[in-house]
């Protein structure tokens, strides 16, 4: 099975988790974050099969995070409020997120892939 890969082609840290699961036989449903970004349900259902703090799925050194102020904002927001922010716009989003039957992984790096994808 396909694991679905969210991403933005322009992130280098995308591009090398990109070529790091193309260079370990692991076929994947790329999905262009900013232009497809996962509905408020598909967000849900990520966060709570990844048992991660939504918080983890902020791109906190986004332009976008700072414009928004959200680093002192979020504290204050609740759980649909958060998913509601994420889901209006990909650029919010950590990035890659990969999702298998059986993990889930936010961000790359190698060690994590290794452990989620290579098992």
């Amino acid at each position: 099975m396909a694991l679905d890969f969210y991403w933005y082609p322009k992130c280098g840290t995308c591009r090398k988790a990109k070529k790091w699961l193309e260079e370990n036989n692991q076929d994947v449903n790329e999905i262009h974050i900013v232009e497809n970004p996962p509905s408020k349900d598909e967000l849900t259902a990520i966060y709570k099969k990844s048992g991660l703090d939504l918080k983890k799925f902020f791109n906190t050194s986004g332009q976008k995070y700072r414009q928004l102020g959200l680093k002192d904002k979020l504290p204050d927001m609740s759980e649909d409020e958060i998913l509601e922010l994420l889901s209006s716009d990909g650029m919010l989003i950590k990035r890659p997120i990969t999702v298998g039957s059986d993990n889930i992984t936010v961000g790359f790096k190698e060690e994590q892939f290794k452990d989620a994808w290579l098992a």
